[in-house]
């Protein structure tokens, strides 16, 4: 017998809820092995592939993508065993020795609809599976009755005589609902009425999104499939086509397009939120000639101990921030509210804020404390290709201590941050320009640049914050000064 598993969505990070499907990488019928990934999935923190716990055949899958779905909901269908067959010769063979022909017929048809049951297809054996277990108890009851004979006729004559019954029900009020297999696995609902205005208006029923009970395509949802795909013309940008507005509704006079909030932007919004209404930020700033740091790129990139690795000014940065924590080691810790306590941590978990097609992420470096100016170039690529690629584990956006946000890159000077959840402080690198600055009493072309460094005021005073950002622009103005306290 084939034997059938249901893979339910697991929480692939910490306290996840829900992921929307993104793509199937199998498809009905496709043969699967063990960690094979079968579906990518977008979580509130990144992309993730999931493999399949098992060897076998995919038999269906239970949700289309773009679907949310909750943690635990199964998701796919796979037979474990799909060499196993129902044993209808031996049940004929065995019934045979001690019962009639129809008997055995009629044990094939409940085995065989049983299969069915739990695929979730409905065929022409299911009423005969239903009859069968209803019936299941007589014939154990009755085995040596002389009469069995006349019960096998008397289903086979008044049996088709009910199925037309369920016809007449099915009146223009109550019109019957109708099921067919979708290309994805899945299976299509929705009333004969329904399908003939899809095929009226030329729309395919697999690319309409349902929001009738239990899955039902209704009018309105064909309706609406059929206005989406006319052409849209938006009253302040005519023929915008831009990819973040691909899921959202244009209203009627294209003033307004409505996208649905989803997963990173999520995410994003909540912890946001309540790091903003619980962390009292208190925000701090300085501007620094930063043109020693400048000169110390330029001879890193053509060091022949930094090939092929990208030096930029905000490795610099992040290792001065590093130097920084290390001189005053308390500001790496976090808020406990329920115990009370504040938590010291004794390591440095690097974040740097990326920003993605799918919104703000933030993974960290592990143990960037612990890590050469090298290693720290090499973690610090890798870290924003992944993040910028979608491709971000979430146990690489847990446990940080203290962020960065370079908002140089998009030419803004600074800003004032907003901490990242559980984290004490964020430091925001602006933009580093040629400018005018005093330097050993004459008006110099300098490179300078603005630093804004926000923290959490129940576990940093404005003390401990002002020196922490000293630490970091002197580093920033003499990259030298790190050799002394490194």
């Amino acid at each position: 017998m084939p034997k059938l598993q249901r893979f339910a969505l697991p929480d692939v990070g910490e306290g996840l809820t829900e992921a929307d499907i993104v793509a199937w990488r199998v498809a009905p019928g496709d043969t699967v092995a063990v960690n094979q990934v079968i579906v990518e999935i977008e979580t509130a923190k990144s992309l993730v592939e999931l493999p399949c716990p098992w060897d076998g055949v995919v038999v269906e899958l239970l949700v289309g993508e773009g679907t949310t779905v909750d943690v635990g909901a199964p998701i796919v269908v796979v037979d474990v065993d799909p060499q196993g067959e129902p044993d209808d010769g031996g049940d004929a063979t065995d019934a045979d020795a001690n019962a009639t022909g129809a008997d055995a017929a009629e044990a094939a048809g409940e085995t065989e609809a049983s299969g069915d049951v739990l695929v979730g297809y409905g065929t022409g054996h299911a009423p005969t599976a239903r009859r069968a277990r209803r019936g299941g108890p007589a014939p154990e009851t009755a085995p040596a009755a002389p009469a069995a004979p006349a019960p096998v006729r008397a289903p086979q004559a008044p049996a088709p005589a009910p199925v037309p019954e369920p016809e007449p029900v099915a009146v223009p009020t109550q019109l019957a609902l109708v099921s067919t297999p979708s290309a994805s696995g899945g299976n299509i609902l929705a009333k004969p009425p329904v399908r003939k205005l899809a095929k009226d208006l030329g729309i395919d029923l697999e690319t309409v999104t349902p929001s009738g009970p239990g899955g039902i395509i209704t009018r309105d949802d064909v309706i609406a499939r059929a206005r989406s795909g006319e052409p849209r013309t938006l009253a302040t940008y005519p023929g915008d086509d831009s990819p973040w507005l691909a899921d959202g509704v244009v209203s009627a006079d294209g003033r307004q397009t409505r996208v649905p909030v989803r997963s990173v932007r999520r995410r994003t919004a909540e912890a946001m939120v309540a790091s903003a209404f619980t962390a009292p930020h208190v925000t701090v700033f300085h501007t620094v000639d930063v043109s020693r740091t400048m000169r110390l790129v330029e001879a890193l990139r053509s060091d022949r101990e930094f090939e092929g690795v990208r030096i930029t000014p905000l490795l610099i940065a992040a290792k001065a921030l590093l130097l920084a924590i290390r001189r005053h080691p308390e500001i790496s810790a976090a808020w406990d509210e329920e115990r009370q306590e504040i938590v010291y941590k004794h390591y440095i978990n690097l974040g740097i804020a990326a920003a993605t097609p799918r919104g703000l992420v933030v993974p960290n470096i592990k143990n960037a404390h612990r890590l050469g100016l090298r290693e720290l170039a090499t973690e610090l690529s890798a870290l924003t290709r992944t993040a910028r690629d979608g491709r971000t584990r979430p146990s690489d956006m847990t446990d940080g201590t203290v962020t960065i946000t370079n908002v140089g890159v998009f030419g803004i000077d600074t800003g004032t941050p907003i901490l990242n959840p559980g984290e004490s402080a964020i430091l925001a690198f602006g933009a580093i320009t040629r400018q005018p600055w005093v330097h050993k009493g004459k008006v110099k072309p300098r490179w300078v640049t603005q630093l804004a460094l926000s923290f959490d005021h129940r576990l940093v005073d404005g003390e401990l914050g002002a020196r922490v950002l000293s630490d970091v622009a002197q580093v920033l103005e003499d990259p030298a000064r790190g050799l002394i306290w490194g």
